[in-house]
């Protein structure tokens, strides 16, 4: 079972509460925390989490450089934890824009868990569902042009190839918080049967 999460929502929550909208974030990885130990623990095979948009680098710097930091800080923290409940972490999305150091940690996390048996946690970071398409095609159209590939050939498989998410399964379930109804540009290939 492959679960999607758009987690939204938390910004909007702090501001209702009279808090800043960093503190609605602070409090959303507290939530996240617990969706994780929880899909593992009842045998979720995949869970992806849709952190961070690339349409999000519009909010103010402030907010991005706290979130920044909070993923970063995710990273470092939960290495006990996804160590423990034996969790493959894996991200999809453009490193382009996201600190080095932010990038080191994420290397890290990923490294230390690659030989998991676990779930599958995938954190989709600066991903864009359209963006991943067009650079699916431009990568294919290179491969034709190259000789490599011919147009004839280009299966459902193929495109799956050079999607962010090769090797993974389409997700059974989608959620997003907050009782919004909209995809946002998230898994828009992908979840094509999804519940």
């Amino acid at each position: 079972v492959h679960i999607a999460v758009i987690m939204d929502g938390n910004g909007r929550w702090a501001q209702r509460q009279g808090l800043p909208r960093v503190e609605g974030h602070r409090k959303g990885v507290e939530s996240v925390r617990t969706i994780v130990e929880e899909s593992a623990r009842i045998g979720i095979e995949q869970l992806t989490l849709y952190c961070l948009s690339s349409e999000n680098w519009k909010r103010p710097s402030a907010e991005l450089d706290f979130l920044m930091y909070l993923l970063e800080q995710y990273m470092v923290e939960e290495r006990p934890t996804i160590k423990h409940n034996d969790i493959r972490v894996s991200t999809i999305g453009r490193r382009e824009g996201i600190p080095t150091s932010v990038q080191a940690e994420m290397d890290e996390t990923i490294a230390m868990s690659r030989g998991n048996k676990g779930m599958r946690l995938c954190l989709a970071i600066n991903y864009g569902g359209r963006t991943k398409l067009i650079d699916a095609v431009k990568n294919i159209a290179q491969e034709v042009q190259k000789g490599n590939l011919e147009a004839e050939q280009i299966t459902e498989s193929v495109i799956n190839e050079h999607l962010y998410t090769t090797g993974m399964t389409d997700p059974d379930l989608l959620i997003r918080t907050a009782g919004e109804m909209r995809i946002s540009n998230f898994l828009l290939y992908q979840i094509a049967y999804t519940e």
